[in-house]
């Protein structure tokens, strides 16, 4: 299958995050032993200026064939709808008109990143540059494509949501993509990979024992749970971070930082400061996503009396301060 990778309005921060998976041979070795060609990305093929130019300008003509469109960053539809804020270099052409021709010729068209899926942190504030995602504007269906593209092979556009994505997310879709295991149904109502969103980031979470006993953070650098006081989404936001680590060990959480809500649209404007939690007579207004509120107050009322001083005492502070204690198990 042929790969082609364009880099919209980002960071490249997914490009960043890909080129860490976990591959003995590197990731671009692991795709093309897979059988994915990668015909072009912006920031790692040798091809570039004219050929480059040469190559895209056939890909969008149907002369070279392309299985697999990657698109990274969010699309800048601005001014006016002209999309002149971002022209392809070299081109006189706005990237919008590139994607739309390149989308139109690919078999799988895949938004890498929140920025791409839904606009991400382009589209915050007054969204002057007109910043959208590939067939979502926000929360919005639509984007620069609009709800009803389907690609070559009859899918929607499959975004691989978060900020950055996770390298594996991506190569998983990719290797699902060329093995003819990936359908609509593997897509939930975001259109992201169900794969990796049917878990929640708490799943996983180090911070479990002190969530459980309602054992809080009161400064970013304590060891407790993150959710009462310090802004964690981590019990409603749909991704495996916390199971499925970056480089096998880092998670924001494990970093010591809270869930954001990065794979969700409209995560760039919570309404409040990222590391606050907002909250209602005490009460956090983000509470876990799948629990009645009532009962979520009476369980940590409850926790909270039943907390040992352990977890207490450790949950203020940066390092552990009170080890377990020490009992002699008897033979059964």
């Amino acid at each position: 299958m042929k790969l082609l990778w364009l880099q919209a309005s980002g960071c490249g921060g997914c490009t960043q995050s890909l080129l860490g998976a976990e591959s003995r041979a590197g990731v671009f070795a692991q795709l093309a032993a897979s059988g994915i060609e990668l015909l072009f990305h912006p920031g790692v093929s040798e091809v570039s200026s004219e050929d480059a130019l040469a190559l895209l300008g056939d890909a969008a003509d149907g002369r070279q064939p392309i299985d697999i469109l990657c698109v990274e960053g969010a699309l800048l539809r601005g001014p006016n709808g002209s999309g002149r804020f971002h022209l392809l270099a070299g081109s006189g052409r706005p990237m919008i008109d590139w994607v739309r021709a390149l989308a139109a010729r690919a078999r799988y068209v895949i938004a890498v990143g929140t920025c791409t899926a839904y606009g991400g942190i382009n589209a915050a504030g007054d969204n002057v540059t007109e910043a959208c995602g590939l067939q979502f504007d926000g929360a919005e269906r639509g984007g620069l494509l609009g709800e009803d593209f389907r690609a070559g092979a009859g899918l929607p556009v499959i975004n691989v949501a978060g900020c950055p994505t996770h390298p594996g997310w991506i190569v998983d879709t990719l290797l699902l993509l060329e093995q003819g295991r990936f359908t609509a149904a593997d897509l939930d109502a975001w259109q992201r990979p169900r794969f990796y969103t049917e878990q929640l980031v708490h799943h996983g979470c180090p911070k479990n024992e002190f969530y459980e006993y309602k054992a809080s953070a009161q400064k970013l650098s304590d060891l407790g749970c993150l959710m009462e006081n310090m802004g964690c989404k981590g019990t409603q936001a749909h991704a495996d971070c916390n199971l499925r680590t970056w480089n096998g060990v880092g998670s924001c959480i494990r970093g010591g930082f809270a869930c954001i809500s990065c794979t969700e649209p409209g995560f760039e404007e919570p309404g409040h400061p990222f590391m606050e939690t907002p909250k209602v007579a005490g009460i956090p207004i983000g509470l876990p996503s799948d629990m009645p509120k009532a009962w979520f107050v009476a369980l940590a009322a409850l926790s909270k009396s039943a907390t040992p001083k352990r977890v207490r005492e450790n949950s203020r502070s940066d390092h552990p301060v009170v080890a377990p204690a020490l009992k002699k198990s008897s033979p059964k």
